[in-house]
């Protein structure tokens, strides 16, 4: 049995989970530099979603904040759809 219901809800895990290591890294970790180009790379990609693609996203980052038992990591994915861009002409 497959641990996600579809492929985009495991892309979805496996985004935020580079991006939530990319920004809890401390700067021996990775250079600051570096991560501000993945994370504004990733926010420039995610403003190119369609409407439809948005929605889906917004809905699978809402289910897996609920899903969530991290607190730290929880705030990280209710706080995603604001910091990528994902509310800028949402719908």
């Amino acid at each position: 049995m497959p641990v996600y219901s579809s492929l985009t809800h495991a892309l979805a895990e496996a985004l935020v989970d580079v991006l939530w290591f990319v920004e809890s890294c401390e700067d021996e970790q990775m250079d600051p530099d570096d991560a501000v180009k993945v994370l504004e790379g990733v926010g420039h990609l995610v403003s190119k979603l369609s409407k439809g693609q948005r929605s889906e996203f917004l809905d699978l980052l809402a289910v897996m904040a609920h899903a969530e038992s991290d607190p730290a990591r929880r705030e990280f994915l209710e706080g995603f759809p604001k910091g990528f861009g994902l509310l800028d002409d949402a719908v």
